[in-house]
């Protein structure tokens, strides 16, 4: 049964995400504050955390940054901010996804599913183009004997749509159901996605990734040279 870490200082509301998740199959572990979040997430390596953006102690994106330093598990964050910075922020912490309360059951259970259908679906495949070599499961992009470069998991979904359609113009809706698995993120958030793994990839080379205007992106890879 997956296990599934719900992390929320509203004892009222963290009860009934508990019963939702409950009645859809899965195992459920909780916790109230960051702190316990960090140790529960720790000692029981859940498949899963839905994850409240203030907590006591330490708030939801510290504790996703922390996650993150040896986990790729899927992190939900569930945030009362609606801002495009507050939903950057929670994406460049290292969540995969977010719900802005208040939400239904049944919206938190679908976005559940997908998260873990994705997490599921991600395999040991690697993928070439020219010089680069992505490791999709490990999160890791190889380039000319370089040490492995370590992206999040939306980045690697992100570069993994683009190197598999090498030199071809993705549109931004496209890209926004490959790399979310839902039409709830915006342009906004795919251009920062954007922005972010062209700041990794500009060790090899600047123009990677082109944007095409008022249409999407390309991947123009660099020429396999000595």
């Amino acid at each position: 049964m997956t296990r599934i870490l719900i992390v929320d200082d509203d004892l009222a509301l963290a009860d009934v995400l508990a019963f939702t998740m409950r009645r859809a199959g899965y195992d459920i572990l909780l916790a109230h504050n960051g702190r316990d979040a960090l140790e529960c997430f720790t000692s029981e390596r859940p498949e899963l955390l839905v994850l409240d953006w203030v907590l006591p102690y330490m708030d939801g994106p510290e504790v996703c940054r922390r996650v993150r330093l040896d986990s790729n598990v899927p992190i939900l964050m569930l945030t009362v901010r609606q801002a495009d910075d507050d939903v950057v922020a929670a994406l460049e912490a290292g969540a995969d996804e977010y719900i802005t309360k208040p939400f239904s059951p049944r919206q938190l259970v679908a976005r559940v599913r997908a998260l873990l259908r994705r997490a599921i679906g991600e395999s040991n495949e690697i993928l070439r183009s020219g010089p680069l070599s992505l490791n999709v499961e490990r999160h890791e992009l190889f380039w000319k004997g370089q040490p492995p470069l370590r992206l999040t998991r939306l980045e690697t979904r992100l570069l993994q749509a683009l190197l598999q359609n090498p030199g071809t113009v993705l549109s931004t809706e496209s890209l926004i159901l490959r790399v979310w698995g839902t039409q709830s993120a915006t342009n906004d958030m795919l251009k920062q996605l954007i922005y972010r793994l062209r700041n990794k990839l500009e060790p090899i080379s600047p123009d990677l990734i082109e944007t095409i205007p008022n249409t999407g992106y390309v991947l123009n890879p660099p020429l396999d040279t000595p």
